[in-house]
């Protein structure tokens, strides 16, 4: 994987970056370049700029200037929140308890990036997601599977951190299978909440998420990559996706019970 920012059209650009496990392993993250309506921006999550990405990404926002604010989405997406406050120092700063925990020294803006007066502030824009069923902060440092998704109607683009994933398709396997699988987070089972009705809840919202973003086009995961899908397409695959695991997550939830 290499950095990369990628236009999508309608105001949404993708940054692909590097993020490398013990130096070595390199399982990718990504931020989000979003043109709100007033010709202001947001950035969705964080991600340390340079070279000719930070040249196109300064170029487009005046030197940074008229980035409007920094929307952290993922809980535990926490180690590059102080090298993107540094790039955009006069914009908003917002995340989760959790992103504020870890970096109690940056400036926080003391609405949660999840709250509902967040996701009025940019509605004119960007639609927010945020699962149910499952725990957006799961105490278990290792379970990810929570997180808030963005939706972006003018450019039907989904920007999603580790709830929803693309699972890249071997080189060998491309003549048949051209194009990444959609998966759900394999730690959705730890994430279920200990209620009764867990997994109904996580369902009907997929099936909510599914609806709302049914002509979508463009799906940007966190750790798997960007992949393009006709209009219809990302709804059948994303319901296939949670009907492969839901018996699993049935179990899951009988063993809490």
């Amino acid at each position: 994987m290499t950095e990369s920012i990628h236009d999508l059209g309608q105001g949404f650009w993708s940054i692909r970056g590097d993020l490398r496990i013990g130096g070595v392993l390199n399982v990718g993250t990504q931020a989000s370049l979003v043109r709100l309506g007033t010709g202001r921006f947001v950035m969705l999550d964080s991600y340390p700029l340079s070279g000719a990405i930070r040249d196109t990404v300064m170029d487009l926002t005046d030197g940074g200037r008229a980035v409007q604010a920094v929307l952290n989405l993922h809980p535990f997406h926490t180690l590059h929140c102080a090298a993107t406050a540094r790039d955009f120092p006069d914009a908003a700063l917002f995340g989760s308890h959790r992103h504020r925990l870890r970096h109690p020294d940056l400036n926080w803006r003391s609405e949660p990036v999840e709250s509902p007066e967040v996701q009025d502030m940019f509605a004119d824009d960007l639609t927010f997601s945020l699962p149910r069923g499952i725990d957006y902060v799961s105490r278990n440092e290792r379970v990810h599977a929570g997180s808030l998704l963005a939706w972006h109607p003018a450019s039907r683009t989904l920007h999603v951190d580790d709830t929803i994933n693309l699972m890249p398709v071997p080189r060998l396997l491309r003549g048949v299978f051209p194009n990444p699988r959609v998966f759900l987070h394999p730690t959705l089972p730890q994430a279920l909440l200990p209620q009764a009705g867990a997994v109904r809840d996580f369902r009907d919202w997929l099936q909510g998420l599914a609806g709302l973003t049914r002509d979508l086009r463009w799906l940007c995961a966190a750790h798997s990559g960007l992949r393009e899908f006709e209009p219809g397409q990302f709804k059948g695959e994303l319901l296939a996706a949670f009907r492969r695991v839901e018996d699993k997550l049935a179990k899951a939830e009988a063993r809490r019970g």
